[in-house]
Order: structure tokens, then sequence, then C-alpha cells
């Protein structure tokens, strides 16, 4: 396991790019971690389990709300792609509190 050290970031761009940059470290630490069992259930196997399962889809959207979540996305380091996910994420999320 290679040991990592989050340093302090001056923007989210930085952070960005530092977790871009050391992903695959990561991403060995956790499945290493997951495999000797000192990880919980739910956490970090879940989003693994996730990405796995993940599926491509295609949907139309507006150039003005694509250049929207440009510029959002853009302020915080992240891709539009991804701001957009994360948005759905939080609004399914929200919906399904109220439902419940």
């Amino acid at each position: 396991m290679k040991k990592l050290t989050v340093p302090k970031f001056a923007s989210e761009a930085a952070e960005a790019k530092w977790w871009d940059d050391h992903a695959g470290a990561v991403e060995g630490n956790l499945v290493e971690a997951i495999q000797s069992g000192r990880v919980g259930r739910g956490g970090p196997q879940r989003v693994i389990q996730e990405k796995r399962d993940s599926k491509n889809i295609t949907i139309r959207m507006a150039v003005s709300e694509i250049e929207r979540a440009r510029a959002l996305a853009g302020r915080k380091g992240i891709g539009y792609q991804t701001y957009i996910k994360m948005l759905l994420r939080e609004a399914l999320d929200r919906e399904a509190r109220r439902a419940r």
C-alpha cells in the first residue's frame, strides 16, 4: 500500500487535479483495504460496485443549460458532466427523502 498524504489545496481545481493525478494509488489502496477486510460495507465498496454497474445514457439538454453547467462546474474545478451527475444524484436523494 502506498501511503498518501493529502495536502492543503489553494482551490477546488487544485484539489481535483491532485485527486485525478493520484487516482491509481487511491484506488489501489482502497481495493487492498477492501480485500483485507479493513473497510466496512456501504462506503467504498458501494462506490466501486456503482462504478462497475454504471450505464451510459444520452439525454438532450438545451445548450443554455449545458453552458450554465459548464460555468458552475468550472468554478468548482470539476467537469460539467460530473457536475450534472452530482446534481442529479442530489435531486434523486432529496425526492426519495420526501417520498418517505
